[in-house]
């Protein structure tokens, strides 16, 4: 991608909620993608998630430390091929730590360590409702990290799914944050544009990394 003419400045959207611009250089894109691609194989590996009133979710994803599945968590892929879920690496548990610090202050930081990560692949037809991310017993910072191509982004309020909310651009590299008062904020993607990832990354479709402290 060409330099921009201004660069992209890190925003609170929100109290507790901070978009970073470019957090992942090119090389720690390179790294997370390739680990993305080894958890995404079988066994407990990427999978169609369906909800309980029979529908599909059109992003497609993959665990790492605990399985989840609407609305709660297993030790195995219950509701794909019942293996159980892949480790959670102690470095993504580094990395969650160095982004809460970097987007919130070092303050922000849980005592207990990141220990799940949802990973959701986007082709450019995927999207993703407004929900809260609720299944959790620790309410620490979730930290969400993209790869490939850019997303509208939308981040919403604690009370309801409709607005007040605000659309960020999120492109692979960036990062966000988001705890405090907006831990149980409602967020979404309702739109991936296709074509836009980085070319020398690679990568058809966009990946978001999520980690979460589980508290159980």
């Amino acid at each position: 991608m060409e330099a921009e003419l201004f660069p992209r400045a890190r925003l609170e959207i929100a109290p507790g909620a901070v978009h970073v611009p470019d957090w992942l250089d090119t090389g720690r894109q390179d790294e997370l993608l390739t680990a993305c691609r080894e958890w995404a194989r079988p066994p407990a590996g990427l999978r169609t998630v369906r909800t309980p009133g029979g529908g599909t979710m059109t992003a497609r994803q993959v665990c790492l430390g605990r399985h989840w599945y609407p609305y709660g968590y297993a030790r195995t892929a219950v509701d794909g091929d019942g293996a159980p879920v892949k480790p959670f690496p102690a470095w993504l548990d580094e990395l969650g730590r160095r982004a809460v610090a970097d987007a919130l202050g070092p303050a922000a930081v849980a005592p207990a360590p990141y220990d799940i990560a949802l990973i959701n692949f986007y082709d450019g037809d995927a999207r993703m409702g407004m929900h809260r991310d609720a299944d959790e017993d620790s309410d620490a910072p979730v930290v969400s990290l993209s790869l490939g191509d850019s997303c509208v982004f939308r981040f919403g309020n604690t009370a309801t799914r409709t607005k007040p909310y605000t659309d960020v651009e999120l492109r692979s590299g960036d990062l966000f944050v988001f705890g405090g008062a907006s831990r149980l904020a409602y967020h979404g993607v309702p739109r991936v544009h296709p074509g836009t990832a980085p070319p020398a990354l690679g990568l058809t479709g966009r990946l978001n990394v999520t980690l979460r402290v589980s508290g159980f």
